[in-house]
């Protein structure tokens, strides 16, 4: 690693206040970074250079005087094109909303420019950030760095990019089916999808929204460890009436070492087919880390049945996401809920039935979700974490025909539904605990994959920390070749 521009967020910060880098001067270098990569990756399609260069100004005036801004401060950072930032559009790739201009700053954004970051851009998302490729008919399509055939990921598919090659130093992207853990895993950077509740969406919308879905979060993605965890210290807290009467205070975690953790590890479970070279990798990363010292247990699980607790959050999910539904989809909808046996537990059953459940059987799944998350707090009496994949395989080629439950991705060979690796995405989602991804390697199919670290409720430092452990003992973020 040679560019400066790949540092992480924390290193750049630090030679800012040591006067070895001007903020002008570093985020004029990121948007070279821009205008050379970006025209072939599509990454930040919303850009804000001049306000950027004013405000790096600003900053180096402040720092000339003694004035720090923040522990990041004059550092380049971009966001989700979900989030809204005053004066810039937010239209979650939706083009009736494409000339909507937010009139104010989020609450993540206000937070994060406590810190002393400077946002120049926001990066490119999938139509209702919806997909695990990041493609709208507003901004076009996001290319992964690795292979530019592939997808990044989704939904915030351009904030990993953007953070893969050198272009931004910090991102924050937004989680319900792995939108956050899906990019990071794909394009090698780090994410955290915060425990459920902790940081405040407000302004993370389209129009007019205020409400907080179920199971959706917001939460950091970074090319180092550290810089999660002063990202989400920034981020975590509540917004509205709610700041009137109560705060987060996230425990530490003092563990830096292999042998002082205790894991539980599942690299695959039968209902989603695993790719074997994604697998190995993973393996591989376990086992260098067991024989440092890691206790791991191979077999020990939470007290449930996967299939019931899959489908369960499959129904939760598309009830979560049901306000979205046009009503001619809604519609057709109540038409398959009423045909599907409830013994079928496939993705469109579920998915139909989430998506018109009544209440009273979403009060039902509710009640499940709590015996759940108490399995969950007994099996981490026993385990630190719970070890698992993000996703199915790495990166998959570009496929934007046809509706995303009708797509297939190869897998050993065959060929698999790409919504399979729901699975992954609801094992921590479900039961609002926090995961983080951390690089674990590159797969002998040349791409990167990333190991995704749950867990309990609240210990989201726990998890950041073994991914700065794993950071430390594996190598961490390696830029794509190129750049």
């Amino acid at each position: 690693m040679t560019d400066i521009a790949l540092k992480s967020a924390s290193e750049l910060a630090s030679m800012i206040q040591n006067k070895k880098i001007g903020c002008r001067e570093l985020l004029d270098h990121c948007l070279a970074r821009v205008e050379k990569y970006d025209g072939e990756l599509n990454a930040i399609p919303v850009r804000d250079f001049a306000r950027a260069q004013s405000r790096a100004d600003e900053a180096d005036a402040a720092l000339a005087k003694g004035e720090v801004w923040g522990p990041l401060h004059g550092v380049p950072m971009t966001i989700k094109e979900s989030y809204d930032i005053a004066g810039l559009p937010t239209c979650w790739g939706l083009e009736e909303y494409a000339a909507s201009i937010a009139d104010k700053d989020c609450v993540t954004v206000k937070r994060m420019k406590a810190t002393g970051v400077n946002f120049f851009g926001k990066t490119n998302v999938p139509v209702m950030l919806a997909d695990w490729q990041s493609f709208n008919p507003v901004y076009g399509t996001t290319n992964n760095p690795w292979d530019k055939k592939r997808t990044p990921g989704g939904s915030s598919g351009g904030s990993a990019v953007a953070l893969a090659t050198g272009m931004s130093a910090l991102e924050s992207g937004s989680d319900i089916g792995a939108s956050i853990r899906n990019p990071a895993h794909y394009c090698g950077v780090f994410g955290h999808k915060p425990t459920y509740g902790i940081v405040s969406p407000r302004g993370h919308a389209l129009p007019g929204v205020i409400a907080q879905s179920d199971i959706s979060v917001v939460g950091p993605l970074a090319r180092s460890a550290k810089d999660l965890e002063i990202a989400l210290d920034a981020m975590v807290g509540p917004s509205g009436p709610d700041a009137n009467c109560w705060k987060v205070e996230l425990p530490p975690c003092k563990k830096t070492r292999p042998s002082e953790f205790k894991v539980a590890v599942m690299l695959n479970d039968p209902i989603c087919a695993q790719d074997d070279t994604m697998t190995t990798q993973l393996q591989s990363a376990v086992d260098a880390l067991s024989k440092l010292g890691m206790q791991v247990d191979f077999a020990a699980r939470p007290d449930f049945d996967n299939t019931e607790y899959h489908a369960t959050y499959i129904r939760l999910l598309r009830a979560a996401t049901a306000g979205r539904s046009s009503l001619k989809d809604f519609d057709a909808m109540l038409r398959e809920a009423e045909r599907v046996s409830d013994a079928d537990l496939s993705y469109s059953a579920m998915q139909a039935k989430g998506t018109t459940t009544r209440h009273r059987e979403w009060l039902k799944d509710n009640e499940r979700r709590a015996h759940y998350r108490e399995a969950w707090a007994a099996f981490f009496e026993n385990y630190d974490l719970f070890l698992c994949p993000t996703a199915a395989s790495t990166a998959f080629k570009h496929d934007q025909k046809g509706d995303r439950s009708d797509r297939l991705i190869p897998i050993n060979g065959k060929s698999e539904s790409v919504l399979d690796q729901m699975f992954w995405a609801g094992i921590s989602g479900l039961a609002y605990l926090p995961s983080t991804v951390a690089p674990a390697g590159v797969c002998s199919d040349g791409l990167p994959c990333g190991l995704q670290i749950i867990a309990p409720h609240g210990y989201d430092k726990r998890g950041i920390a073994f991914a700065a452990m794993m950071e430390r003992e594996l190598g961490g973020f390696t830029p794509p070749p190129g750049y």
